[in-house]
């Protein structure tokens, strides 16, 4: 299983990055995002159940992340706008082959991609 996420990169504040990971081509019962910001824990930002519109974000980011899939390109989307130095962290996409949507428990890690907001 790979999960390749990419599309980090530096960006000011208010500004707007989309975050992409792909699978190698096979679905899952749900995908997510986390960050890990220097010196702190690793943290849920969203997640996305493959099939059906279940969705999820966690309160931080709530109203400015959004998260998407393509089911025909099996790749899911963090879109970031709003961007403050506090989402300055490595984001990670995940997933899960089965279990509770809204568990933080994964299966697969992809590597992370570098997001930094200056202000």
């Amino acid at each position: 299983v790979q999960l390749q996420a990419s599309g980090g990169g530096l960006v000011q504040a208010g500004g707007s990055l989309r975050l992409s990971c792909a699978a190698s081509g096979r679905t899952f019962y749900g995908m997510g995002w986390f960050r890990q910001a220097p010196g702190k824990e690793r943290e849920f930002v969203a997640a996305i159940k493959w099939s059906g519109g279940l969705i999820n974000y966690a309160d931080s980011v709530k109203g400015r992340f959004t998260i998407s899939r393509d089911n025909a390109e099996n790749t899911v989307y963090l879109q970031m706008n709003n961007l403050k130095p506090e989402d300055t962290a490595v984001y990670y996409c995940a997933a899960k082959e089965r279990g509770n949507f809204y568990s933080h428990d994964y299966d697969y890690w992809g590597q992370g991609t570098q997001v930094t907001v200056s202000s």
